[in-house]
């Protein structure tokens, strides 16, 4: 049985990672944000934590939380869109402190923590990211908020896999397509229990020439 850490629970692809590993048998931590999202998750969870990524001390609050727990695998899979801007507009002080925080500092803040955890059993590092934040395929201004913080999120991830490959852990940063979720609305290409399901794949037949790398949902390589 694996222990694995779903940080952004509350819905979407979060709380379907963390059903799915369930169903698996697999020992599941999962993080939501708002009160009411526990109860849900606490049906098939092993342990719940509410956990506020904007907060200054989210990651003491999941450290203590996990107190000396060994992880197979942590998924921060947490973040917000900001506004859907057309073209390139300057954006409002709140909205970037808000994107940037939980798609960037709260993994900045988390991945050090988490490290020990994923040593000890060589384990593995995702964080789910977007096709948006690939710089060699970007065509378009359109959310460029959203994609500077998913390209910085990828930067995190790379930087990461440097120190952390070699104490045995696999850090990668996933696609998970477009995804029928709140974020991604009713007429995205995928359902989010297809994407889930072809990410675990992926998860689980990666082996350290998988280290920081950019891949598709599907296992394609992505371009950073």
């Amino acid at each position: 049985m694996s222990t694995c850490l779903i940080v952004g629970a509350s819905r979407g692809i979060g709380c379907e990672f963390a059903r799915q590993c369930a169903a698996d048998g697999d020992r599941v931590i999962a993080t939501y944000r708002k009160q009411g999202d526990g109860a849900t998750l606490g049906a098939f969870c092993a342990h719940t934590v509410q956990l506020d990524l904007l907060q200054t001390g989210c990651a003491a609050t999941l450290d203590r939380a996990l107190a000396k727990q060994s992880l197979d695998l942590a998924i921060i899979v947490a973040g917000v869109a900001g506004p859907r801007t057309e073209h390139i507009s300057a954006p409002e002080r709140a909205d970037f402190d808000t994107v940037m925080h939980t798609n960037v500092l709260a993994a900045m803040q988390l991945i050090p923590m988490l490290a020990d955890r994923l040593a000890a059993s060589h384990g593995k590092l995702v964080v789910i990211s977007s096709k948006m934040g690939s710089i060699g395929n970007t065509t378009s201004a359109y959310s460029w908020l959203y994609r500077a913080s998913k390209a910085a999120l990828n930067s995190v991830i790379k930087s990461a896999s440097i120190d952390l490959g070699s104490r045995g852990i696999v850090c990668m940063a996933l696609h998970p397509g477009w995804v029928r979720t709140d974020m991604g609305g009713k007429g995205a290409d995928l359902p989010v229990e297809q994407s889930v399901a072809s990410m675990r794949r992926v998860i689980a037949a990666a082996n350290r020439s998988h280290n920081g790398r950019f891949l598709n949902y599907n296992g394609e390589q992505l371009e950073w």
